[in-house]
């Protein structure tokens, strides 16, 4: 509300105030986040100190690319207009990331086609073009739950998805591209006979037991990840004492030297997929970095050395 001894300006004589144009000032007034202190008796809008302190304002917000839903909310709760400030800031933060991560994959994806030999950049089209900028893990994630036991609760399959899936990097590298691509067209490809293998321990154990055993195994494989981040061989231990307890408590027996030698003869009939742990590695690694460990690598690990514990037994 303004006084008599107010200034008031005109449209034009508020925005070489606050240094916009005439066209903004009066498209913030239409839509109400700029409203006119006065009128002249020829209906012309006059505007008041408030007004040039207001415009400011709402520049300032847009500068940060508020949307105008936002910039209205912040004008309009007064009294709270330190919270919603934050929380509209806080939510174009996640925008903007989300923008960068995909900016970023596309450029990756670029370098990836433009450095390949020319035979090859039809077929890494072809992959890159099924991919969601950035990419969704979404088809990694049914590819698995197709794979364990259907009646597996809730809880235990989500557990089991945070370790078998990888993220993928916020800043990728063109391998990195081209690994979670190649991952991708691997776990969307029609199964032959239309329906994936589930592994014979699932058969066995169902879904109670496939709980126990993926509880069990993650735990082994934590276990052993140290060893492999370090180079070292296969041996027997703690971590592999793990690897079997696991299998036992999914197969209701006990870790006796006879259930590791039928554990070792079970294991080297189960369906692999090698291939997926080592497109997985790519993606978790930065390049020039030794590859980090995944739940592929460590078993493998963990069932040479248990092949190690069998032969010394014998």
């Amino acid at each position: 509300m303004s006084t008599s001894h107010e200034p008031l300006w005109s449209i034009g004589e508020l925005a070489e105030r606050a240094g916009a144009t005439v066209k903004t000032v009066r498209f913030y007034s239409d839509q109400g986040l700029l409203p006119a202190a006065a009128r002249t008796s020829g209906g012309h809008r006059r505007y008041g100190r408030q007004a040039l302190e207001r415009l400011q304002l709402i520049r300032s917000l847009r500068t940060l690319d508020l949307p105008l839903p936002e910039v209205r909310r912040i004008l309009d709760d007064e009294e709270a207009a330190g919270r919603a400030l934050e929380g509209a800031l806080d939510s174009r933060l996640r925008e903007l990331g989300s923008e960068l991560k995909a900016l970023r994959w596309r450029e990756a994806a670029l370098q990836l086609v433009r450095d390949c030999p020319s035979a090859q950049r039809a077929g890494r089209l072809r992959l890159l073009g099924a991919l969601n900028t950035p990419p969704s893990t979404a088809p990694l994630a049914r590819f698995w739950r197709t794979w364990l036991p259907a009646r597996m609760p809730r809880p235990a399959t989500a557990a089991f998805l945070d370790v078998a899936v990888p993220q993928p990097p916020d800043e990728p590298h063109p391998t990195q591209v081209l690994a979670f691509a190649r991952l991708h067209a691997m776990t969307t490809a029609p199964c032959p006979g239309g329906r994936q293998p589930q592994p014979e321990i699932h058969r066995v154990a169902g879904a109670d037991g496939a709980v126990l055993l993926y509880a069990g195994l993650t735990e082994a494989f934590e276990l052993a990840a140290p060893y492999l981040r370090r180079a070292q061989d296969p041996q027997p231990g703690e971590a592999l004492d793990a690897y079997v307890a696991a299998y036992a408590s999914a197969y209701r027996s006990r870790d006796t030297q006879e259930f590791r030698r039928l554990l070792a003869t079970r294991l080297s009939a189960e369906a692999r997929l090698d291939r997926y742990w080592e497109l997985a590695a790519i993606v978790l690694t930065p390049p020039g970095s030794r590859l980090q460990p995944t739940p592929g690598s460590a078993d493998d690990w963990l069932r040479a050395a248990l092949r190690l514990d069998n032969a010394g037994a014998a």
